[in-house]
Order: structure tokens, then C-alpha cells, then sequence
């Protein structure tokens, strides 16, 4: 900071060091902290930067003013740079071998009442504190949060220039896709009964920036999901780095994202392990069979086994002719029983019958609720086929629905890794999940529909198409997975008319459909659409995972709250009949659940 004739501060709160020690200083801030030590008061000042300690003596012109003041009054100080002696050094702070001896105070802005603490940090409800956000920001922990957000985008916005790409824009006010989740619409005041969406991602634009011939795009891009929150996705908007590639193959894509990742998560956490380039690769099928998810924390050891030919033949009934997975665990014999009830509860909450299990007792005998069921011969193949030693346990779960089977299997290796301390700390593991199915059946109405993008190019193009059943078609999909947390999904694009109209077709899309759903997009194909492929890694999740937190709210400057509200400026809200005219509107709002339940 320079500029001695600033009105307000001649140095930020993190700049006066010893060397600065008689000279004369101006700073400004909030009071984050009064100490009365019986006449000598000593205030420390907090700017975005850092904190300085003043002191005010009793006989100085400023000790009138600074009587009232109270902490969180924003001021600005004068006065002389002094040390405070090395037996009063704090070397937790840059500022910490010295004082500044304030001659002159100006109050900026008077801070009434708070409704919460800001230093020290008290236990609130989070309605509150979103709804007096500005003031929640500036806490030490969210602020830094926000100031490591900017910082990474900075650092992702500088990476990607290096390698060649360029920023973009794309439009904010678009038209409303049948596809992907629920949009937030705007009604037309020039075209009535008409209406825009938010976009829900930059897909199409960017697919058409690659026809357009610009090679290589990305963005820093607002996406707008009228979804409900959860701990990792944040209602109405969030953000992703947008990225979109001409001519290129999966591999150049995963190359050129592994670079960026890596590159960027080894400048924020140094002192942490990254994956190294390449990232594994894990196809989909694999993934939902050794770890039960399609997005897995590669920092827990477990994985989940099929021994389902053990029990083809059993009289088992709850196991006989049905797919079995199982996990075996090391060291749970002499697991509190709590242990095992928890994973039984936590079955049972998604929906299975409950757990079960078997432990290997030191004489190599097995115990268990399951023990009873399994003969001499299941028992010896199990316990080779899984390693299992004495003291180790081995879980069990049945099911004909793969989908149940997944889930469940996937709970109890996230429960038992997490509960026997076998996840991994100061690790970032990443791995790409491949070859996605192109399509899967709905299992209420039977029908084939995609899985995932449907503008995704399937493996084998036309041929595949035309020769194969739906369901053993791959796509051209993949994931980019770090601890558990899906970053995001990504695809070489089906850029072929002919090769799309046949896609949507097996899903029971008519030409004319598409035509009408996608006709921008199609068009621009028939006019010589390059191959290309992109992906959007959301930065939300990507800081959420730097900043070691737990929720995106943590790292999100305006976050709405988990019912999709915005509580300090009280959105949504309602319009004037004025605003409804214009925009040829009437409201047909559902009857208080009061009088429903009373009709």
C-alpha cells in the first residue's frame, strides 16, 4: 500500500512490520477485538488482508472517541508504528512484533447491535447467518474460504490460457431443453405467452462454438438447475470450468483435464498427495461392482467381491440363484456389537433387509448371523476366495436388483471404511470412469432411454446402432471422480446428424422430435461439424474439496439455503399485478394446506 496522503489508509492491516516502527501510519478496517487493560485499550484492526493491533492510551486525543466504540465499527486510525517488546511478540501474526499508537481516530461506519458474533465465532443457526451474510463473511474461516475460491478460478482462468484455449461467454437467456434436470424459466414481456430458460449448462453453445471453428473454449460458466440442495450441490446456480475441444480424441481430453488438475491441486495443497498423470481409469460396470458407486473414494482400501457361483447352488434361499457381493474386513472380532448394528440400520435405511456377516474366530471357526447358512465347502471358498484371516469379518448382501445390490454393497464400504479408520488423509485421488452404458431400461415402463448424455457418441457410431442391443451399447462418457466427489461428467459429442437421429431414435424420439428439441444444433451438424468432445468440472466442488469442507455453502460467497432460498434478499419473492400485466400472467397459485386438508 502506498500513498501517504490517502484519506483513509497509507498501509493495509498486514503491512507494518518492525522496520516501519517510528514512522507515521494511516490504516482502516473493522474493530475485530477490544481488550480495556484498566486505561491502556487496546483495539485490533481487521481489513481484508490481516489484523494490526492498536493501542490507545488513556491521555491520547483518539481515547474519547475509541470509548464508543464497540467491535465490528468500521475506522480508520492514525498514528506511530512502536514495538511491543519481545516478551509481547504474538508470532502468530505477520504484524506481531508491533503496535501502532493511535493519535487520531475516525469512525466510517458505526455498527449497531450485532445479531451474531463475528470474533469470537459462536454456534448460530444457519438461517441466520445467511440471512445477515455480509456479515458471516467476514468470519476468518468463510472469508478466507471466498478469498481461496478467487484464487483458484484465477489459477484454473491462467492454466487454461497457457494451453491455448480461449475464454468465452456464452448467453445467459436461452430456450428450455426437454433433456437434463428441471429449468428455471423467464416469461417474455415482448412475446407473450412465450418464455426463456436459464441455461442449465453452456452444452449446446459450446458444441456450436466448435463448429463455428474456434478450436478450443472454455468459461468460468453459471449453470442454473431448479434442483433441491444437498450437502455437495447447491440449489439455482453453481459453477464449472467449461471446456470444449475440436478434433480431439478421449485421450487428448483426459491428458489436457489431468494437467489442469493436477497442476492446479498441487499449487493449493502442496503439502498433500495428488494423483499422478495418468489418472486411473475404471469403467463403469467395474466401478459399480468393486466399489458399489459409480463415483469411489480411492482413499478406502475396501473393495466389494462377487461370489455369487458360492451360493448358485444353495439351499440358502435368501442367497440361492441370486447375485452376492461381499467385503471382507480385517481386525472386527472384537468389534463392539454397536458396530455391527449400525451397518444392519444403515442397510435397512436403504432399503435392504439388513446386513450380514461372518467373523473368522482365532481357532478359524466362523460365527456370525450368517454362519449357520454355510456349509464346510461355501465356508473354505469363502475364506480363500476373500483372504479372510482369524479376526477378520466378511459382509454379505443379496439382491436380483444390481441397482439395490450397488447401493448397498457401496453404503457398507463408505460405513466400514470410514468407521475402522482406513481412509486415507492428505490424499486427492482422482480416476476417470469410463464407457458408460448409451442406454438403460426404465424398469416401470420398460422402455429404452439414454443413460446419461444423449448427445454423446456412441462406441462404434452407426454400426453399433444398427447391429447391437441397446443395452450392450457404450457411449463415449466419462466421469472425472476425486475422493468420492464426482467433479464432473464429460463425452466425445455425437456430432453426426445421421448417428443422432438413429440415438434418439431407440429411445423413441421421432425426427421430427428432435428436429424440434435440438433443431439449432442439428442444423449447425449439417453444415460440417468438426469431432469434439468437452467436460465441466464444477469449481464449487473443486474448493469445497481444497478447502477441506464438508458443505458448498462453506465456499459459496451468496449461497441460497437448502430450500432454495435467498434469505437476505428475500428471493423469491412476489411481483407487483403491474409486472404480471406486462408479462400477460395470472397466477394460479394451489390453495393454503390448511383449506386442502380441511375440503
Amino acid at each position: 500500500m502506498s500513498g501517504e496522503s490517502h484519506i483513509y489508509r497509507t498501509k493495509l492491516c498486514n503491512e507494518i512490520r518492525p522496520a516501519d516502527i517510528g514512522q507515521e501510519v494511516r490504516l482502516a478496517g473493522w474493530v475485530h477485538n477490544i481488550r480495556d487493560l484498566g486505561g491502556i485499550t487496546f483495539f485490533e484492526l481487521r481489513d481484508n488482508y490481516g489484523i494490526s493491533q492498536l493501542l490507545i492510551q488513556p491521555e491520547s486525543p483518539a481515547a474519547k472517541v475509541a470509548e464508543g466504540i464497540r467491535k465490528e465499527f468500521c475506522i480508520t486510525v492514525s498514528g506511530t508504528v512502536q514495538s511491543r517488546g519481545e516478551d509481547n511478540f504474538n508470532p502468530e501474526l505477520p504484524t506481531g512484533e508491533v503496535d501502532l499508537v493511535v493519535t487520531e481516530i475516525e469512525i466510517l461506519g458505526a455498527a449497531e447491535p450485532l445479531p451474531f458474533s463475528v470474533f469470537p465465532d459462536t454456534d448460530v443457526s444457519e438461517e441466520l447467518r445467511l440471512k445477515f451474510r455480509y456479515l458471516d463473511l467476514r468470519r476468518q474461516a468463510l472469508h478466507e474460504n471466498i478469498l481461496l475460491r478467487i484464487k483458484i478460478i484465477s489459477a484454473f482462468r491462467n492454466k487454461m490460457v497457457s494451453l491455448g484455449f480461449n475464454e468465452m461467454t456464452t448467453p445467459i437467456l436461452t430456450s428450455s431443453s426437454p433433456e437434463g434436470a428441471r429449468d428455471f424459466i423467464v416469461p417474455s414481456r415482448m412475446h407473450p405467452g412465450k418464455f426463456y430458460a436459464l441455461p442449465q449448462a453452456p452444452q449446446q453453445f459450446k458444441q456450436l462454438l466448435m463448429v463455428a471453428g474456434f478450436d478450443r473454449y472454455f468459461q468460468i460458466a453459471p449453470c442454473f438447475r431448479d434442483e433441491d440442495a444437498r450437502a455437495d450441490r447447491s440449489p439455482g446456480e453453481f459453477y464449472q470450468l467449461d471446456i470444449e475441444m475440436s478434433f480431439a480424441t478421449q485421450d487428448e481430453i483426459f491428458s489436457t483435464v489431468e494437467d489442469v488438475m493436477n497442476d492446479v491441486f498441487c499449487q493449493f495443497v502442496p503439502e498433500d498427495t495428488v494423483t499422478d498423470i495418468p489418472f486411473p481409469r475404471i469403467p463403469y460396470r467395474e466401478a459399480m461392482l468393486k466399489y458399489g458407486s459409480d463415483k469411489p473414494d480411492l482413499r478406502n482400501p475396501l473393495f466389494i467381491q462377487d461370489v455369487s457361483d458360492v451360493f448358485e447352488k444353495s439351499e440358502f434361499r435368501a442367497f440361492a440363484g441370486k447375485p452376492v457381493r461381499v467385503i471382507k474386513v480385517a481386525d472386527v472380532l472384537e468389534r463392539p456389537r454397536s458396530f455391527f448394528d449400525r451397518a444392519d440400520t444403515g442397510v435397512k435405511e436403504k432399503g435392504g433387509a439388513g446386513a450380514s456377516w461372518i467373523l473368522v474366530e482365532k481357532s478359524g471357526e466362523i460365527k456370525g448371523p450368517l454362519a449357520k447358512f454355510l456349509n464346510e465347502e461355501q465356508t473354505a471358498t469363502l475364506l480363500e476366495r476373500t483372504g479372510a484371516k482369524p479376526g477378520d469379518g466378511v459382509f454379505f448382501y443379496s439382491s436380483q436388483d444390481l441397482y439395490q445390490l450397488a447401493d448397498i454393497m457401496g453404503f457398507l464400504r463408505e460405513y466400514l471404511g470410514t468407521e475402522l479408520g482406513l481412509i486415507e488423509k492428505g490424499e486427492f485421488k482422482f480416476c476417470w470412469i469410463t464407457d458408460f452404458p448409451m442406454y438403460e431400461r426404465d424398469m416401470r415402463t420398460g422402455k429404452i432411454d439414454f443413460s446419461h448424455n444423449p448427445f454423446s457418441m456412441p462406441q462404434g457410431g452407426m454400426e453399433a446402432l444398427e447391429s447391437m442391443d441397446p443395452l450392450d451399447i457404450l457411449a463415449y462418457q466419462y466421469d472425472l471422480v476425486c475422493n468420492g466427489v464426482e467433479l464432473s461428467s464429460g463425452a466425445i459429442r455425437n456430432h453426426r446428424p445421421d448417428i443422432m437421429y438413429r440415438a434418439f431414435e431407440i429411445a423413441g424420439y421421432s425426427n421430427e422430435e428432435v428436429d424440434k428439441n435440438f433443431g439449432g444444433m442439428i442444423r449447425a451438424f449439417k453444415v460440417g461439424a468438426p469431432p469434439h468432445g468437452g467436460i465441466a468440472p464444477g469449481i464449487d466442488r473443486i474448493v469445497m474439496l481444497i478447502a477441506d469442507q464438508k458443505n458448498l455453502r462453506q465456499v459459496i460467497a451468496f449461497p441460497m439455503s437448502q430450500t432454495g432460498q435467498d434469505l437476505m434478499m428475500g428471493a423469491p419473492s412476489e411481483v407487483t399485478d403491474e409486472q404480471l400485466r406486462e408479462l400477460h400472467i395470472e397466477l394460479n397459485l394451489p390453495a393454503p394446506k390448511d383449506e386442502v386438508s380441511n375440503g
